[in-house]
């Protein structure tokens, strides 16, 4: 078996060949197709060590690729759970595409597919670390002199707790990007397929409930009511519950996974979002965002449902009204009823946006209030304090006012208007004489049903309403979620014979749509071990210039080359992990995590016990000893929310290790010396100088 599973694996040259297969064949949409793809990218021997080119080549795909790391004993659950991936062990590597059962199914170098029995592709994965172990483990049982019966259970028990404690990697999930079609992201998660569920579970139910009642109405008006048919009406009745536990079962699972890939989708929108974007937004507008993303998925999911069971309902009772004694006219007058409904719907939507939009702004001048309290009491006048407030209140109660009468308009009035209106539509009928019993029946009985569809309808517009405002205001994280990706190409990128890491030729720059350039006609060359010190007054650009050389901007027009290589060519993520920064300040941020997990920010988590070593050491180069020994966790010790038990100078040497850190050819270190004083500034220079290949440094002059 272990030579059949010698035959599935791939040569390393044809990695990138492998990781478009097997997207393809996993259900994925890679950009490019496995006979398409350029010779210079097929791979080479750092493919197999690395993860880096992994990330890089997947990304060429428009994939996701995610390294998986758990140790040995869970090695087979996170086999079964990363596929589609590609597995690789010692310079092999295997295409993954799914598990069944206890049958790992590999594509084969010929593009055949073939199923290998999965504990032997986890026995390959981890023998590295149980062969030393299976070794100490059968030296243990012989001398324990475990009976002979026993001993494959014992041998088999020890090497699974030895293996609790041994992480492992090479194994690489691949995944569809979250900017990625949102559509294709519901079908590779199988949400189509529950909604299909949803659907018939509910057709099935609601048409259940339709066959009892039918059977005991009928029963009732021909004077057959007997054991006889009460059993039949039971039987629909108790048949209707497992119809609607799949319908439950079917619907959480939707909300589930619907709302999950739609908070992935915002959350890559924010992170694609420029600086300028954000910085342009207060505090208070990007709160009023996040508030309105939580509406959006209650609010579209539980307005979805209702109006998708409304149409059953409103199909059943259109088909029983036109056959009872009002006839076609009958059911024609609940759809126009339908139709004054949606006007309903439009009047709450304008209301509720109009009041959805003062109270966001209501929620934007508070935070900004609270956040420049202290400047206002400082700067303001007394009696000019709470100026303009009380006129923003009366206006938001006024529009407050106006939403709650459309809603109580569509809500209430709607679904019991109409029951006036479906029982006059009978009346003709009933006056008369025209219309026998069974068709009055029929026809009361298809009014009282349209009187439930058209409250669920009412329900569901309202929601529907409410998440069409919420949308408004998150619809920018959605879109720029799907911005086009530099790409690059999945390159060494190896410092070139000349020693020029960084070559700018005539760069210009200029803020969104300003007409003045910032920066105008700028050359600048940093080579291998060059220290280059950057100075200008405040706001001459300086910055600017930094976060272009370090892939946070990208410029108007120039040349700006990394390694002989452009930004197009290598791609921002490239570039970045090239260049190491350490922004201002105020543009740079402590998670509210570990110190460790601030400082490692720019390897893999978790770290490696080397990765803590390193970061632990270069904390104390640059005088944090002090700090990590007050910490009683040490470098693993939590650092609150924001980092607000650091004070700035630590905070700044936080920064400045973190760059460090990433082991970038160019580390760009913008004003990291204002904060401390001279005895540290000095401690701080010689680890920077200690650590960098080439440094770039912002300072004042």
């Amino acid at each position: 078996m272990r030579e059949d599973l010698n035959s599935l694996a791939w040569p390393v040259a044809r990695t990138a060949e492998l990781i478009a297969i097997v997207a393809r064949r996993g259900g994925l949409h890679p950009r490019v197709a496995e006979t398409n793809i350029p010779s210079g990218i097929l791979g080479s021997e750092h493919y197999a060590h690395l993860r880096a080119p992994m990330e890089a080549l997947s990304n060429y795909f428009g994939l996701e690729s995610d390294c998986m790391i758990c140790t040995a004993a869970k090695a087979e659950d996170t086999l079964r759970n990363s596929a589609p991936a590609v597995v690789r062990v010692e310079g092999r590597l295997w295409g993954l595409l799914s598990v069944r059962g206890r049958k790992a199914l590999l594509i084969a170098p010929d593009h055949s597919v073939k199923p290998v029995p999965l504990e032997l592709l986890r026995a390959e994965l981890c023998k590295h670390l149980e062969l030393p172990a299976a070794r100490e483990v059968d030296q243990l049982i012989n001398e324990c002199e475990v009976a002979a019966s026993k001993r494959g259970r014992v041998r088999a028990a020890l090497l699974h707790e030895r293996m609790k404690a041994e992480y492992i990697g090479g194994i690489f999930a691949l995944r569809s990007m979250p900017g990625a079609s949102f559509w294709h992201q519901m079908k590779e998660a199988g949400l189509p397929a529950k909604l299909c569920a949803i659907g018939f579970a509910h057709a099935a139910a609601y048409g259940l409930w339709m066959a009892a009642w039918f059977t005991i109405g009928l029963g009732a008006l021909q004077g057959r009511l007997d054991a006889g048919w009460l059993l039949a009406w039971a039987l629909l009745i108790f048949t209707m519950i497992p119809a609607r536990l799949l319908g439950s079962w079917s619907q959480g699972l939707f909300a589930i996974g619907f709302g999950g890939l739609l908070k992935q989708r915002l959350l890559f929108g924010a992170l694609r979002m420029g600086q300028d974007e954000i910085r342009t937004q207060g505090t208070g507008q990007l709160l009023g965002r996040v508030i309105e993303s939580d509406a959006l998925e209650s609010l579209a999911l539980n307005g979805g449902f209702l109006s998708f069971i409304s149409v059953f309902e409103i199909l059943t009772a259109s088909i029983v009204i036109a056959s009872g004694a009002g006839g076609a006219w009958h059911a024609l007058s609940m759809l126009a009823w339908i139709g004054l409904m949606l006007l309903l719907a439009l009047n709450l939507y304008r209301r509720r946006l109009a009041w959805t939009e003062t109270r966001l702004t209501l929620t934007h001048e508070l935070v900004e209030r609270m956040e420049g309290h202290r400047t206002r009491l400082a700067q303001e006048p007394r009696e000019q304090w709470h100026e303009g407030e009380d006129e923003s209140v009366e206006r938001y109660i006024a529009l407050s006012r106006a939403a709650d009468h459309a809603n109580a308009l569509l809500a209430g009035f709607a679904a019991r208007g109409w029951l006036v209106v479906g029982i006059a539509g009978i009346a003709p009928a009933f006056v008369s004489g025209s219309g026998n019993p069974s068709t009055l029946a029929i026809s009361l009985g298809g009014v009282l049903l349209a009187y439930q569809a058209l409250r669920n309808l009412a329900a569901g517009l309202a929601s529907i309403a409410g998440a069409a405002i919420a949308w408004r205001q998150v619809a920018p994280l959605f879109a720029a979620a799907a911005r086009p990706r530099e790409w690059g190409l999945p390159i060494a990128a190896e410092t070139p014979a000349s020693g020029v890491i960084l070559d700018a030729r005539d760069i210009v720059f200029r803020h969104g749509t300003r007409p003045e350039p910032v920066l105008r006609g700028v050359d600048l060359t940093i080579k291998k071990g060059d220290w280059v010190l950057l100075e200008g007054a405040s706001g001459g650009g300086k910055s600017t210039l930094a976060a272009l050389i370090a892939g946070l901007r990208t410029p108007a027009s120039g040349l700006l080359l990394l390694n002989g290589f452009d930004r197009g060519t290598l791609g921002g993520a490239a570039w970045r992990k090239r260049v190491a920064s350490a922004p201002q300040y105020h543009e740079n941020h402590v998670l509210t995590n570990t110190f460790a997990f601030n400082l490692l920010m720019g390897r893999q988590w978790p770290p490696t016990a080397e990765d803590a070593a390193e970061a632990e050491a270069v904390c104390r180069e640059l005088g944090l000893g002090p700090l990590l020994e007050r910490m009683p966790a040490g470098i693993l010790q939590p650092v609150g929310e924001m980092g607000w038990q650091l004070s700035q100078g630590e905070r700044s040497r936080l920064f400045m290790a973190r760059a460090l850190l990433q082991g970038g050819d160019l580390v760009v270190l913008d004003e990291s010396f204002a904060a401390l004083d001279p005895h540290n500034i000095k401690l701080a220079m010689a680890c920077v100088s200690k650590r960098a290949k080439t440094l770039l440094v912002v300072a004042h002059p």
